[in-house]
């Protein structure tokens, strides 16, 4: 059975780098899928992925049907956004 590679990728500079080392990584055992989540794609198959999977920051890889752990930052929230002093005078 195929290792399953889901790559969440906005195609951008940032991104590009983290695709290409995925692939130049795998092997025959892998299966890899691409999801341009700024095209989504047509079934939103892509949509689904990262709401399964809690995606917040992109690009993120996810084996085997599991999020890595160095792609699960919890993201921005507006807690953070308060703690760090926006919204408050200086």
């Amino acid at each position: 059975m195929k290792r399953q590679v889901e790559i969440f990728t906005a195609n951008c500079p940032v991104c590009d780098p983290v695709v290409k080392m995925v692939k130049e990584l795998s092997c025959d055992s892998c299966e890899i899928t691409t999801y341009n989540l700024v095209e989504q794609c047509e079934d939103k198959t892509c949509i689904d992925k990262v709401q399964e999977y809690g995606v917040k920051r992109i690009p993120a890889v996810a084996v085997d049907g599991k999020l890595l752990e160095c792609c699960t930052n919890n993201g921005i929230s507006k807690e953070k956004l308060i703690e760090a002093g926006i919204g408050k005078a200086s």
